[in-house]
């Protein structure tokens, strides 16, 4: 319930937001909804926007469940991306299991600076996708640049997803990949172990649960998802890289699995939410002149309020 209220004051807030700029509120909601459901065409774009975010909103749901910070979803998607390009002239299966792979190993990185030294995963997660992002500047401005040489963007990539209109198959990965994360979460001895590691690390240590084997894997399939997330945008949508490939999904992930509370299932209308927001806000922009930033905006209004409510409860 104060998911939905959230959901529902961050629109009403938003809507208020076209006070500032001297339009109507309802014209701004009027807009924001013909954008992102109002038509095929609006609908069909929401569900494209809407896959990425719930690949790398699971990825956040089920490191956060384990008691694992992985605020890098940004940094495992992009290298996702580029291992699906590296490996795309295999073939679609190979180049989506290449993303997985260089996620898993991306985040792992996180893992082995924590058992190593010690350090805070949300820091170094926060390093690594500033590490990604000049990796793949280098990689569309050198070894992976178009043969042309005339623009900072990789050739196609040699596979793609199959389609059915403007959709790809991204969206049936995405949602078996939802119900899958359910299914090891809470019908599984494996997932059992996360969840209680998460809960309380020291009480699962003494009920006999290696925690340190729950964090690297935990990392490993979280950044896994991510690295999937940069892999069928990659084929489905872009097909080519470039130097702002990411586009702010691995952070949106964080927004999608907190009004999800981290629930793999409830994970599927998050992402669906802040898909519809943000197709809704480039119609803005289109029609209106306001900046589809709003939808960060917007985002960033449910954390807040998320928290606000978490607040009020624990005094309750």
């Amino acid at each position: 319930m104060r998911q939905l209220a959230a959901a529902l004051l961050a629109v009403v807030l938003l809507s208020l937001c076209a006070l500032a700029v001297g339009r109507s509120p309802v014209e701004l909601l009027r807009i924001l909804t013909l954008g992102s459901v109002g038509s095929r065409f609006a609908i069909e774009g929401t569900l494209l926007k809407s896959i990425p975010l719930l690949l790398t909103g699971l990825s956040v749901a089920l490191a956060f469940r384990a008691g694992v910070w992985n605020i890098g979803g940004e940094g495992q998607f992009i290298t996702g991306a580029i291992a699906a390009l590296i490996a795309s002239h295999l073939g679609v299966v190979p180049a989506i299991l290449a993303s997985m792979l260089a996620g898993a190993v991306w985040a792992s990185i996180a893992t082995l600076m924590r058992l190593w030294r010690n350090a805070p995963e949300v820091l170094t997660t926060i390093l690594l996708n500033f590490t990604a992002i000049h990796l793949l500047g280098w990689c569309v401005n050198g070894p992976l640049q178009e043969r042309s040489a005339q623009y900072p963007q990789s050739d196609l990539a040699g596979a793609s997803l199959p389609v059915a209109g403007e959709l790809h198959a991204g969206i049936v990965i995405a949602l078996a990949a939802s119900v899958a994360s359910w299914f090891l979460l809470y019908r599984t001895a494996a997932g059992l172990r996360l969840r209680a590691t998460g809960l309380n690390a020291r009480a699962a240590a003494w009920a006999g649960i290696n925690v340190n084997a729950q964090l690297v894997r935990a990392m490993a399939i979280s950044g896994a998802f991510a690295g999937l997330a940069g892999g069928i945008e990659l084929l489905g949508t872009t097909h080519r890289l470039f130097e702002r490939f990411a586009a702010g999904y691995g952070y949106s992930g964080i927004a999608v699995a907190l009004l999800a509370q981290l629930h793999p299932l409830a994970t599927v209308a998050s992402a669906m939410f802040f898909g519809a927001l943000a197709t809704g806000a480039g119609e803005l922009q289109r029609t209106a002149g306001i900046s589809s930033s709003i939808a960060v905006f917007g985002q960033a209004v449910i954390i807040l309020l998320l928290i606000l409510f978490g607040s009020w409860r624990s005094r309750d």
